[in-house]
């Protein structure tokens, strides 16, 4: 089974991805903590007694040289690896990945960044194209009554009968984009309140799932490989959650997007299978394996997770592993004796 395999391995993954890019917080070098934190991330893989290949990783478009899609990863996936993997009990999963998840938050030393990444046997994550998402996350409680198809306004009065509160109690996240202005303007009028962030909808979609966080739910467009992620912590969790790709650069409204044309997009999705662009995807079907296990540290303090926290000799983590098969949510606290340490940093 993937949680008695890889379960604290791939905690030990996005551990060594959060450590490494937290040494670049404040800095103002988002590239070179996302570079590190891949590196990192990359290395710890390759020690896991397994056959992974990477369905979301970095830069589809852009030739990342590292986890990359469709790199292969693990001790399994070496040219001598008949020597260590017995083919009769190889793990063979497919992984989604995002080393520095909100890379400016880490460069600004702004809260919300964590090291993340998704597992499922093959097949069983969705290979989402570097594309836009519209997405909606909310609490368990609203799963299957909330609609990406309804207007904001009534998703908002569904959540509220849902969940028991006022509209006026209502946060949802939005990110602060020129494309989201609309969005906002209905959110507000509907009575419920706004909290903009600058990057990180991964942290957020996961924090409607967990009550105590003051976030009851995610709206508007994204990253869809993120998007994919946070399906599966919020599959494990039984949280809601629908994303639809956006391949639209009018509706996206970035220079970016622009890159490419309408017509172009249509094409790469047929090229990758997708005949139907506007489908509406649930949280089942963008993790739709058997089991899936989600893993995140903290890189900034969030909603979730303290970020890491430096002492003479080591360092401190917070993460947190979520798991379909044991159907648990854990928190896990280490301390990393990095070098011979003077202090132990043993208060919250």
């Amino acid at each position: 089974m993937l949680e008695n395999t890889l379960g604290l391995e791939i905690i030990e993954v996005v551990e060594q991805a959060a450590i490494a890019s937290a040494h670049w917080m404040g800095k103002g070098e988002k590239n070179t903590a996302d570079h590190v934190a891949v590196e990192a991330m990359r290395e710890r893989m390759n020690k896991i007694h397994m056959r992974g290949r990477i369905v979301i990783g970095e830069g589809e478009r852009d030739e990342a040289p590292m986890l990359y899609i469709g790199e292969e990863v693990g001790i399994c996936t070496r040219e001598d690896a008949a020597l260590f993997c017995n083919p009769t009990e190889l793990v063979e999963i497919d992984i989604a990945v995002d080393p520095c998840e909100g890379t400016n938050l880490v460069a600004n030393g702004q809260d919300g960044s964590m090291a993340v990444l998704a597992i499922s046997e093959k097949g069983g994550l969705f290979a989402a194209p570097d594309f836009y998402m519209e997405k909606l996350a909310a609490p368990a409680a609203a799963a299957g009554h909330v609609d990406i198809r309804k207007s904001p306004t009534e998703n908002l009065k569904i959540l509220s009968e849902c969940l028991g509160r006022s509209l006026s109690e209502l946060v949802v996240v939005v990110m602060d984009r020129p494309r989201h202005k609309e969005l906002v303007r209905e959110i507000r009028s509907a009575g419920a309140r706004v909290r903009l962030i600058s990057d990180g909808d991964v942290s957020a979609a996961i924090s409607c799932a967990f009550e105590g966080t003051n976030i009851h739910a995610l709206m508007g467009i994204g990253a869809a490989p993120e998007g994919v992620i946070s399906a599966a912590a919020l599959r494990c969790l039984g949280g809601h959650f629908q994303g639809r790709l956006v391949y639209d650069p009018a509706e996206v409204k970035t220079p970016e997007s622009e890159k490419w044309s309408r017509a172009d997009n249509v094409d790469r999705l047929a090229s990758m299978g997708i005949t139907d662009p506007d489908r509406i995807y649930s949280a089942n079907e963008l993790a739709c394996g058997q089991t899936v296990l989600f893993a995140a540290c903290g890189i900034t303090p969030g909603a979730l997770m303290e970020g890491v926290r430096f002492f003479p000799g080591g360092c401190r983590t917070e993460s947190l592993v979520i798991s379909t098969q044991s159907s648990t949510a854990r928190f896990v606290d280490t301390i990393h004796l990095i070098n011979q340490p003077k202090q132990l940093y043993l208060h919250r």
